[in-house]
């Protein structure tokens, strides 16, 4: 059997990899002619790390990434409403490590390019359409400069090519984003670590700005300063949405945080001091009733591109592609594993969609700011309990599959 992988992303490089591990040739085709490191900061959850280590590429990450081993929230005003240990502080088998999102892509094409060879990876390959015929898929896909390619043959093809999919498109043509009217704004900063250097901060909400901060680095340079990954969130009155990863302006966000200084974070000052800074809107797609056609089935953000308030998207992709190969590795009819592999997966991701929509991490501090009236309090157990708080947290870990439990 041979497999054809659409898109050398996250998903689609570590399903080669999955597949290689179990005897399944495959064949990656990016669209990208020259893959760089490139992008800013991702959290990698437990249930993630997992996958990385069965992978043998965890050893890698943690060498570079920082380990995070609390979570923080806090209101607008600076004052902290709750926090939690994470990872391996939590009791996981697993540390909880943020990381810039090129570093990870990059040791994973590193990973897949010596395991299955250089030649298993075509880049400049953006495919345009899937055919199936009895026994098998072909692949038509053109480079950059719009030439077409020679088409690529396979038994069966898996859709990793992310949110804007090719391939999904094919099979919804009216697919589009889903937008709720919220912009953000991604940027990292090098700086002196914010509280310890190894904690995962969230401040404020969607509806008077809210914003995220953690490190992609572990070790701090010659000057003690460290990497610090930050994302801002804002509603837009007038639904206009952003652009994806255009260069950000600082003066379009910067005033709903000029006074974020607190004693912990002078917030401002970061946001200044910023290395890179991009805009793009905070989208989703609605969870779909199907992902598998025959031999052709979708992946990863193609299959259910998700909010990223929960930190979950690698983490869902991750598991994806080895469910995925697990079922194909059984032997027997190709589709039906695709199928298989559907029933398996499309249920627990649908819910991830929409927990991320209605009720993410970040819901405790909406819940703070609506008990107490989006005022500083003096004791917030008059409003709320912190076993109430985590109550909210635990939900969302068993939902998204990282309850303590559902790992150990």
């Amino acid at each position: 059997m041979e497999v054809a992988i659409i898109g050398g992303g996250i998903a689609g490089l570590s399903l080669a990899i999955n597949l290689h591990q179990r005897g399944i040739p495959c064949h990656v085709y990016e669209s990208i002619p020259d893959p760089k490191e490139l992008g800013v900061g991702l959290t990698l959850l437990p249930h993630g790390m997992r996958e990385l280590t069965r992978l043998g590429v965890a050893g890698a990450l943690q060498a570079v990434g920082g380990e995070i081993r609390e979570s923080l929230f806090f209101n607008r005003f600076g004052q902290l409403a709750y926090k939690e240990p994470r990872g391996r502080q939590a009791g996981y088998e697993y540390p909880e490590v943020s990381i810039s999102r090129g570093v990870l892509h990059m040791a994973l094409y590193q990973a897949a390019r010596m395991q299955l060879g250089a030649g298993r990876i075509t880049t400049d390959c953006h495919c345009v359409a899937v055919e199936q015929e009895d026994g098998g898929v072909t692949l038509r896909m053109r480079t950059s400069s719009g030439a077409m390619r020679e088409p690529a043959r396979a038994d069966v093809a898996i859709a990793c090519d992310g949110i804007h999919s090719a391939v999904r498109k094919q099979f919804y043509p009216d697919d589009r984003v889903v937008y709720a009217g919220i912009n953000s704004w991604r940027g990292v900063t090098r700086q002196k670590p914010v509280l310890d250097g190894k904690s995962w901060i969230r401040i404020g909400s969607m509806r008077r700005g809210a914003m995220v901060i953690y490190p992609i680095e572990g070790k701090l340079d010659a000057q003690g300063n460290q990497l610090v990954n930050w994302i801002a969130w804002l509603q837009s009155d007038s639904m206009q949405r952003n652009d994806w990863n255009k260069q950000g302006r600082l003066e379009d966000f910067l005033p709903y945080y000029a006074d974020w200084k607190f004693d912990w974070a002078d917030v401002p000052e970061m946001l200044r001091r910023a290395d890179v800074i991009l805009e793009l809107p905070l989208v989703d797609k609605d969870p779909l009733d199907r992902w598998t056609f025959g031999r052709v089935t979708l992946a990863g953000d193609a299959a259910h591109p998700m909010y990223p308030r929960g930190s979950n998207g690698a983490a869902q992709a991750l598991i994806d592609v080895r469910t995925l190969a697990e079922l194909l590795a059984n032997g027997g009819d190709p589709a039906a594993a695709l199928k298989a592999y559907e029933e398996a997966r499309l249920g627990p991701t649908s819910a991830v969609v929409r927990t991320n929509r209605n009720s993410p991490p970040d819901f405790i501090n909406m819940k703070v700011e609506e008990l107490t009236g989006d005022r500083p309090f003096q004791n917030l157990d008059d409003y709320i309990t912190q076993d109430e708080l985590r109550a909210l947290s635990e939900r969302y870990k068993r939902i998204a599959g990282f309850g303590l439990k559902d790992l150990r």
